[in-house]
């Protein structure tokens, strides 16, 4: 069962990328492009994470396959506190990822959602946005780091505030474990039963853990 237990993975935003205004003839509208470094591997990051060379080498070739070429490689403006994408604050969608050394270039093109209306009008107005992976894996110490394992990259999303505090990324977002299922989906809930069981009632403690206790163990079985 902890094999399957994922945390979400949320990095330190980079501002390093660079917009292109890509045009394409005189009746076609031109594409606002967002270029630059996505992931990187390796080296510790902001967060002290490490991520392997090899791993996400792996990972970048299956999203790649699953999701670009099936233009389904879509960001979202902000982080949500999910690995799940939600489809009413989509902004962007990844075109290329390639490597560079332990640096992987991206591209996406801005869309013509609501947010990616915003994206627009702030970028047009001289807001300094940058990119920030979500992703789903394992953490592991090594030394005063945490390698992670079990990558598995769910978004790059545009983000506009780098104030957001880490001690916020780190307490909120990272305390959530996932389940990878076997088609793919993700389903939280230890997030669930950990909320269902701190709730405990005054009377009937007793049936009542018991009851979530096996709603748990024939959720897990149903994945």
């Amino acid at each position: 069962m902890s094999n399957n237990t994922y945390r979400l993975l949320v990095e330190e935003p980079t501002y390093e990328v660079k917009y292109i205004i890509e045009e394409k003839n005189r009746t076609s509208p031109s594409n606002l492009i967002i270029h630059g470094p996505f992931l990187m591997a390796d080296e510790p990051n902001k967060n002290k994470r490490i991520y392997p060379l090899e791993e996400m080498v792996k990972e970048v070739d299956r999203y790649t396959k699953e999701m670009i070429v099936g233009c389904r490689s879509t960001g979202e403006l902000n982080h949500p506190q999910s690995p799940e994408i939600n489809l009413e604050r989509i902004c962007h969608m990844v075109t290329e990822l390639k490597q560079n050394g332990h640096i992987f270039e991206g591209k996406s093109r801005v869309l013509s959602t609501p947010m990616g209306q915003i994206v627009k009008s702030l970028i047009q107005d001289g807001v300094k946005l940058g990119v920030s992976s979500r992703a789903l894996g394992r953490l592991d110490e090594d030394g005063s780091y945490n390698r992670v394992s079990d990558f598995r990259l769910v978004a790059v999303d545009v983000v506009a505030d780098p104030s957001v505090p880490t001690a916020f990324v780190n307490g909120i977002l990272e305390s959530k474990q996932w389940i990878l299922s076997e088609n793919g989906g993700f389903e939280p809930l230890f997030d669930k039963f950990e909320k269902n069981i701190s709730n405990l009632p005054k009377s009937g403690k007793e049936a009542y853990l018991k009851e979530q206790v096996i709603s748990f163990i024939n959720a897990l079985k149903s994945l």
